[in-house]
């Protein structure tokens, strides 16, 4: 496993869409394994593969935190216990439907680091998709779930959150990654020039 550079807003691969995955190979299994520990690094809650520049259908999406969440909501747990982690990847996933209430959380991106904005999407998302041991899954999301599925399969087709926001958020995005970058070799820790820096 390896930590991978992630792409950021700007980057023109960013805006392609990816193809599907015609068959799991060894190579689609290391770069998952990749995936998840480029993920982890940047602590993030899922990742894309076109954020890595690799324009295929399959991202990585830590359902451990997700299930934290819903325990939180219900008031089951304590925000500050901890939770387990579980990465897992979908391959060429789709959503089969959407309904719900609105439902707003503020999202980041980890190609748009250190910008957040409030976002709003459809509550309740049906994802097909297949594991990496060739299982065919389809599975129901809510609220923050819903959210993390509908925001890396956005990635898939070229969409980042900020295309979901007001011109002047977007600029205000774009002006503080730029001011990021331009201080990451000098000022960023160890991952953030691992994961965004020109070495």
């Amino acid at each position: 496993m390896s930590i991978r550079k992630i792409l950021t807003v700007g980057n023109t691969q960013l805006r392609e869409k990816s193809q599907e995955i015609s068959t799991i190979t060894e190579d689609i299994k290391a770069l998952c394994a990749d995936m998840v520990e480029t993920m982890q690094a940047a602590n993030g809650l899922g990742l894309a593969a076109p954020q890595i520049g690799i324009l295929q259908k399959v991202v990585i999406i830590d359902f451990g935190y997700l299930e934290h969440d819903q325990l939180v909501e219900k008031g089951e747990k304590g925000e500050d216990d901890d939770f387990e982690t579980n990465p897992v990847a979908l391959i060429n996933p789709t959503i089969v439907s959407i309904e719900g209430n609105p439902y707003t959380m503020e999202e980041g991106c980890l190609s748009i680091p250190h910008y957040r904005a409030n976002v709003s999407r459809p509550s309740v998302v049906t994802c097909q998709y297949t594991t990496l041991d060739g299982t065919e899954v389809v599975k129901i999301f809510q609220n923050l779930g819903a959210s993390a599925i509908q925001h890396e399969l956005d990635h898939l087709n070229g969409i980042l959150f900020i295309d979901h926001i007001g011109r002047l958020k977007r600029n205000s995005a774009l002006r503080t990654v730029k001011r990021f970058l331009a201080t990451v070799e000098q000022n960023g820790s160890e991952y953030e020039r691992r994961l965004y820096g020109n070495a």
